[in-house]
């Protein structure tokens, strides 16, 4: 437990760093802006990876039991949330977590202005369900709250750096989930990133479903179906 506290800690220090402006802007003055978000993904990939580690060698303390719905659950929120971080990562969003955040925004704004966070709960709360064990609750809990509070965060961070432009966008835009859409705010459109975010979605997913997540976890969903 100790060894997952720690690496969930280092995880969430690390993404406290673009919440800190002074010391971003250093950090990136210092190496520039493409090594910059270089080291610092690698350095997110690499904490996510000790956080999986550290909760796959902890010793198993069963909390729940798990039902049929719970996996068929995890079945349809991991691929959606997988679709909406890819889709938020490669899409233009003046607002959220992306690689392309100077560009126009990308259809993907319409669903959520932080699409990335909503991926990752989604994927967090359907992992939890079937997995009753304390670890998993440190761990997709952890992740899960992680995501949630950031969305007022990066919703604070978005107001204060986008200024005059903010009124606007956020009137055609929303933090739920479709509520824009539904509100008649904006409208929903499919645009490449969003076609190649499904493509990577579909691929990624038979790859875990057919044998992938067996070999780098050493559970098979495949039970479920």
């Amino acid at each position: 437990m100790t060894q997952l506290l720690a690496a969930l800690a280092l995880f969430v220090a690390l993404h406290s760093v673009p919440a800190l402006p002074a010391v971003r802007a250093r950090l990136i003055a210092r190496l520039g802006r493409g090594p910059y978000l270089a080291l610092y993904s690698l350095a997110s990939l690499l904490s996510l990876a000790w956080v999986f580690h550290a909760a796959l060698a902890m010793d198993t303390v069963l909390l729940w039991g798990t039902a049929p719905w719970q996996g068929h659950l995890a079945l349809v929120a991991a691929p959606l949330g997988l679709f909406l971080v890819i889709a938020g990562l490669i899409s233009p969003n003046p607002a959220s977590i992306t690689l392309r955040p100077g560009a126009r925004p990308g259809a993907i704004v319409a669903v959520s202005r932080h699409p990335v966070l909503w991926g990752f709960l989604a994927w967090a709360l359907g992992h939890l369900a079937p997995n009753g064990d304390l670890g998993s609750l440190v761990l997709f809990g952890g992740l899960a709250l992680f995501s949630a509070a950031g969305l007022a965060v990066l919703d604070r961070r978005a107001r204060r750096r986008l200024g005059s432009d903010w009124p606007g966008f956020a009137a055609a835009t929303s933090v739920l989930p479709f509520a824009a859409a539904l509100g008649g705010r904006t409208r929903l459109s499919l645009d490449r990133p969003l076609l190649l975010a499904a493509a990577l979605t579909a691929l990624a997913t038979w790859a875990l479903l057919a044998g992938g997540h067996a070999a780098l976890f050493g559970a098979d969903p495949r039970v479920f179906l």
